[in-house]
């Protein structure tokens, strides 16, 4: 251990040596992270021992402060809400805050409190994301929302702030692949199945959006079965049960265009 307080030098596998910080909190010994030398490290020890008996926010993060952003939110969260969590997340009432970092902050709702307090979000091309079993998942896929939905098109956050993933704040209008409504509101409401083939080709419209996913579904399968080898995800429509799935399948009508386009290939 080193002579500073809350210090313990350690070494590399290549024999150099780093420091690494911590001090204990409510009964709990608190990792503050690795550090070049000494003098670092007891400074983040003293800032977070200061940190868990202030009135400081996360909002008070300065660049010039001795400790991760991420352990300032996690010390600041169990000094107000007495629940220790290794993200960096602040709890609210029936929702809480995930800091991105100290400029980027989402809100999600209390149920899912468990998934982001054990999985860390990182964020790549804009999409934000999750690593789970070795696959990296985009988090928009909890609440409905698929890899190329675009948004104002297929989902929009009702309040304005695509920041807030409450449930309650995001509205799916196209959930299936290849499906989009047309005329959302009005007695002319219905639904157009797509699919891109070497362009996007138009499979029908229907008067339900199942209708419309069933579609899409037998259009792939008629691409399949044509030798078209790329791939398609089809839709699963969980409120059909397998004998109206079929029924549907077997009695919808797609476009011959379809069946037209694989013939001149």
């Amino acid at each position: 251990m080193s002579d500073a307080r809350g210090v313990y030098t350690a070494k590399k596998k290549n024999g150099d040596v780093y420091y690494r910080a911590s001090f204990t909190f409510r009964g709990r010994h608190i990792s503050l992270g690795s550090y070049v030398s000494a003098s670092e490290a007891n400074a983040a020890y003293t800032e977070a021992l200061a940190l868990s008996s202030s009135s400081l926010s996360v909002s008070d993060y300065t660049d010039s402060t001795s400790l991760p952003f991420v352990k300032w939110v996690v010390i600041i969260n169990f000094r107000d809400n007495g629940l220790y969590i290794k993200t960096p997340i602040y709890l609210k009432k029936n929702m809480f805050y995930y800091y991105l970092d100290e400029n980027e902050v989402y809100t999600f709702d209390a149920e899912d409190l468990f998934f982001y307090s054990t999985h860390k979000i990182m964020k790549r091309g804009g999409h934000l994301f999750v690593a789970d079993f070795g696959m990296q998942i985009n988090i928009a896929s909890r609440y409905g929302i698929k890899n190329y939905a675009i948004e104002g098109k297929d989902y929009y956050f009702i309040n304005g702030d695509d920041h807030d993933y409450r449930y309650s704040n995001i509205s799916v209008i196209n959930r299936y692949n290849g499906v989009a409504v047309h005329g959302r509101g009005t007695a002319g409401e219905h639904y157009v199945a797509k699919i891109h083939i070497r362009g996007d080709y138009i499979i029908g419209r229907y008067e339900t959006e199942t209708e419309a996913a069933v579609a899409y579904n037998k259009a792939v399968d008629v691409l399949l079965e044509k030798g078209v080898m790329k791939h398609y995800e089809k839709n699963y429509i969980e409120s059909l049960s397998s004998t109206d799935y079929n029924f549907i399948y077997q009695n919808i009508n797609i476009s011959n265009k379809i069946t037209e386009i694989c013939e001149k290939s």
